[in-house]
């Protein structure tokens, strides 16, 4: 069993440190932590891994638990690689959905990762966050553009909304088929330096957030792979089914 005063490793974004209305979390693999007798050493957050569901749930319940966040007031995409977004008012796990968006204080938005970017967004003024899953095919997808367009519907202003798109896997890692490749703008696509094309996957949702209005000034990018980091990050392409994941969570306070 776990200690739940351990203090576990967790990433805050710096653009947070400008506001009390929000909180934000992404985690770290912490693997010298989890409950005897797992698959995945860490904390695992991801119910589509090798890890019985039980394990999974009780890493989720230790983390919130250590974060002081009601599990009942969680709101968790069930993820599939899609644009799908949903607006939500509610905690428990939402089917074939790759975005979450809510105006409700205290719902806690969550997204798990291990190689794809979550990205997290608040706009602190009109009280809106939301949180996305975008690895290729959600970037070529536009779940970006279409995250921040229900964000306005909501009542969120672009001059106001901040992003963190996390740690994920990194241009010199990325590589792709030609198949993908051209789904992409040439500018994000390293065709010259590798065998076959390398896919910037940070810098093609940089450009789409300040696309769709938000100023560079408020976009936070972590400059971690998840390929190269195996000490801190879960990554499927290095670990394949015995990968775990990382999870992203957002939440306006009261």
């Amino acid at each position: 069993m776990m200690n739940l005063q351990t203090k576990f490793s967790l990433i805050e974004p710096n653009l947070l440190s400008e506001s009390d209305d929000v909180q934000a979390w992404f985690t770290l693999k912490n693997s010298e932590y989890g409950f005897e007798g797992s698959n995945i050493p860490g904390l695992n957050f991801g119910f589509n891994t090798s890890e019985t569901k039980e394990l999974v749930a009780a890493n989720r319940l230790t983390l919130l638990s250590h974060l002081r966040l009601d599990p009942e007031w969680v709101a968790y995409a069930d993820q599939v690689h899609s644009n799908r977004i949903k607006v939500v008012a509610e905690g428990g796990t939402y089917p074939s959905t790759d975005g979450l968006i809510t105006q409700i204080p205290t719902l806690t938005l969550g997204i798990q990762v291990a190689d794809c970017a979550a990205i997290l967004l608040w706009d602190s003024t009109s009280r809106v966050i939301g949180a996305l899953h975008a690895g290729w095919r959600g970037a070529a997808g536009d779940i970006v553009p279409m995250g921040i367009e229900k964000m306005v519907e909501q009542g969120a202003n672009t001059r106001n909304i901040k992003a963190f798109v996390s740690p994920c896997i990194s241009l010199k890692n990325f590589e792709v088929g030609q198949e993908v490749a051209v789904q992409f703008p040439d500018e994000f696509v390293d065709y010259e330096h590798y065998q076959k094309p390398h896919l910037n996957l940070k810098a093609f949702l940089k450009h789409q957030l300040v696309e769709a209005g938000i100023s560079k000034e408020q976009i936070e990018v972590s400059d971690r792979c998840t390929i190269e980091e195996a000490d801190d990050f879960y990554s499927y392409r290095r670990e394949g089914e015995k990968s775990g994941r990382m999870l992203a969570l957002i939440q306006m306070t009261e």
